[in-house]
């Protein structure tokens, strides 16, 4: 889906799998970062060889709704902080479905990683171990140092896992920020894990020469991204670009 003036359209690839139900991808949505959410999107579907079914989380959409309450803090750098648990009630419990932040770009088919999916865990994510030398990201956005940073940024929730059905939009509302972020709701044996390539840290993770599993698959600009001035000339600036720029050429045909 796309979100444009408030309003939201239904995108759904037609991949080869014709008859698969569609995978479910929740993407983070922040009205200062439309463009991040675009070419994500775009990258996304473009690789696709499975029907996917794409949807922003707009926090605005889901004030109205009564699915979330709580006051923007100091520390929330973008609008999908918190609001990235309300995934599997948005899935409706069933099934499994993604979330990712907004500023991620796919270089490889979504369906690599939803077939690395398994169903003994309440979630799956890159278990990074980051902490960034930045005081600041993005557009001067505060940068902050927790357990287990940047591991919420991508996840495959197991939407209908019984522990996941505590993730409600009353929890999501009120509860803390070390409670959703560091996941502790659940017990360490039931977060899997997926390679890092798939959450691949701009400005920490290092492609090493000869050595293709390094290679990532979907660059996350945690830092911030080629969108913001101050971080035009980041590692990976190229690849970005020139996806935004296929991507407004589709959009203006």
């Amino acid at each position: 889906m796309t979100a444009t003036n408030g309003e939201v359209h239904s995108v759904t690839s037609n991949g080869g799998f014709t008859n698969d139900k569609p995978f479910k991808i929740f993407v983070g949505y922040d009205p200062c970062e439309d463009v991040a959410y675009e070419v994500c999107r775009h990258s996304i579907l473009k690789r696709s060889s499975i029907p996917v079914d794409i949807t922003p989380i707009v926090q605005s959409e889901l004030r109205t709704k009564g699915l979330y309450w709580r006051e923007r803090g100091r520390l929330e750098s973008t609008e999908f902080s918190f609001t990235r648990f309300l995934t599997p009630h948005l899935a409706n419990y069933d099934g499994w479905a993604m979330f990712v932040d907004c500023d991620f770009l796919y270089l490889a088919d979504i369906k690599e990683l939803r077939d690395l999916i398994d169903d003994k865990y309440a979630i799956m994510c890159a278990h990074h171990d980051y902490a960034p030398k930045e005081t600041t990201k993005m557009d001067g956005a505060v940068q902050t140092v927790y357990p287990r940073k940047n591991w919420s940024s991508m996840v495959l929730y197991n939407c209908g896992h019984p522990k996941n059905k505590v993730l409600t939009p009353e929890v999501v509302s009120t509860q803390t920020g070390a409670f959703l972020h560091r996941f502790q709701w659940l017990e360490d044996e039931e977060i899997g894990s997926i390679p890092f390539v798939w959450n691949f840290l701009e400005g920490h993770n290092k492609v090493v020469e000869g050595d293709t599993t390094t290679f990532p698959k979907a660059i996350h600009y945690t830092r911030g991204g080629p969108w913001f001035e101050a971080w035009k000339h980041c590692e990976f600036a190229e690849m970005w670009l020139k996806e935004k720029d296929e991507c407004v050429k589709e959009a203006n045909k």
